[in-house]
């Protein structure tokens, strides 16, 4: 099959589109079925917005299912229907899951940085419209999972993925405060709680693996700061059940159809 060629979002005739939307363009559709998927994700999984986006070109309306305009944000879409966006045809991307060995100083956002940013060093990884699973710090380096998968993005956003972080302090961790972390504290309203730590074997105590579920990047850095370390290095060695074996700082792959899976046990 061909690649598929870009659709372009609409731009300087989007307003006059809209206002032409609200117009009662063609029949509304019956009461929206239970199966299927989701429209607004129908649109988005076709790479040429966000969900969000979506919503608001659904709203306006942009879209069409079998020839007629749809405006119902809870229509599912059922096999075999044609979806239209700006009269073309739209084909959700499948499922895509992208791991990344993030390298130093890349921003894991646009809003971090107007310089390189994670997304644009897996740009030429899929077509399918990717989000970054969690958060990695400008300066933290290792694993970073991206997918267009929201069923998983949203489990793993509310159970947690084991990460293990090998971390460097600016000096060497004190044997009480490793047990005052092992045993969890609150720092304002965020409780800490970490799966693990240790200190890194044949390496000076102030290098230590810390094993955590929270997604974020910022809560290591305040841990640390809490108790009167600098953090000097953040690098996440290990992602659930992903490692870097194989994978150079900088580089991409896909997950195997495995380590999909593997993720259904989390």
């Amino acid at each position: 099959m061909g690649a598929k060629k870009p659709i372009n979002k609409p731009t300087s005739f989007r307003q006059d589109r809209i206002k032409k939307s609200n117009l009662k363009v063609g029949a509304k559709p019956s009461a929206p079925k239970k199966d299927g998927i989701r429209l607004n994700k129908y649109v988005a999984n076709s790479g040429i917005c966000s969900r969000r986006e979506a919503d608001t070109y659904i709203a306006s309306g942009l879209v069409t299912v079998n020839g007629k305009v749809v405006n119902v944000m809870g229509y599912m879409v059922q096999p075999g229907e044609e979806v239209k966006f700006d009269g073309r045809r739209l084909q959700p991307d499948p499922p895509t899951y992208v791991l990344l060995n993030k390298p130093k100083s890349v921003a894991s956002t646009n809003s971090e940085s107007k310089g390189l940013t994670v997304m644009d060093l897996i740009a030429n990884a899929s077509s399918a419209n990717l989000k970054p699973v969690g958060r990695l710090g400008r300066n933290a380096t290792g694993l970073f999972l991206f997918t267009n998968d929201d069923q998983l993005m949203n489990k793993l956003h509310k159970k947690g993925m084991p990460r293990l972080f090998h971390i460097e302090l600016d000096k060497n961790l004190k044997a009480a405060d490793i047990q005052k972390i092992k045993e969890g504290f609150t720092l304002g309203e965020k409780t800490i709680q970490v799966e693990e730590i240790s200190y890194v074997a044949n390496k000076p105590k102030k290098e230590v693996g810390l094993k955590i579920k929270n997604l974020g990047n910022s809560v290591i850095r305040e841990l640390f700061e809490h108790l009167g370390y600098q953090v000097v290095k953040v690098d996440c060695v290990t992602l659930a059940h992903l490692t870097k074996k194989d994978l150079p700082r900088g580089r991409w792959r896909t997950l195997t159809t495995e380590e999909i899976d593997l993720f259904s046990m989390l």
